[in-house]
């Protein structure tokens, strides 16, 4: 687990960085939700309440890419994603609004993702290791899987390959992220991820 210094560190880079980052990327966060909302025909934002630090629950923002409400089953995704929205997600633009989460601390930049309740609140034992730390807009899980919708989409029963496969892979990875976490890697991940 990381020490407090550690953890001073990393709040207060997540913070400083996203401000700075806020600041020049603001106007097109707007003119993206503008446009969302327009094709979605609805507000252009979408909150959802997501497992945060210690296990608890938190809104996670993201710009909304589907028509109605938002659905887990990947192929209720592609039947109601936009095509404004699925340029959003693959480009993962989609994402930018969760620079307010981590300014409000809830998240960081770099750190295991925010699962929806059902998979990271049931944690046991050592993987609750991976609930010890802010969940990240990026990771190295993250890096992993940035095709994990594609993934899913191959496969005959998605959400028992995701439960029983990527899942349990996800938690491993997170755990060694947590256990070895060093500022200079955490640089590393957000490097990989605006490739």
């Amino acid at each position: 687990m990381l020490s407090k210094k550690q953890k001073f560190i990393k709040r207060l880079f997540d913070l400083v960085a996203s401000v700075v980052i806020l600041l020049i990327l603001i106007t097109p966060i707007i003119v993206l939700i503008i446009i969302a909302a327009f094709s979605t025909r609805s507000s252009g934002v979408f909150v959802q309440q997501r497992i945060g630090l210690n296990g608890i629950l938190f809104p996670l923002y993201k710009i909304k890419t589907l028509k109605g409400k938002e659905h887990k089953d990947i192929f209720e995704i592609y039947k109601n994603e936009t095509n404004f929205g699925s340029w959003l997600r693959k480009s993962k633009l989609d994402e930018l609004p969760q620079l307010f989460n981590v300014i409000n601390g809830t998240m960081s930049l770099v750190g295991p993702r925010p699962d929806v309740p059902g998979y990271a609140d049931l944690l046991k034992n050592d993987d609750r290791v991976v609930l010890s730390i802010r969940p990240g807009i990026t990771g190295p899980a993250t890096i992993k899987y940035k095709n994990e919708d594609q993934i899913l989409a191959k496969q005959e029963n998605p959400n028992n390959y995701n439960d029983t496969v990527i899942w349990p892979d996800k938690i491993e990875i997170n755990k060694a992220y947590v256990i070895s976490w060093s500022f200079l890697k955490d640089i590393g991940y957000l490097l990989v991820s605006l490739r």
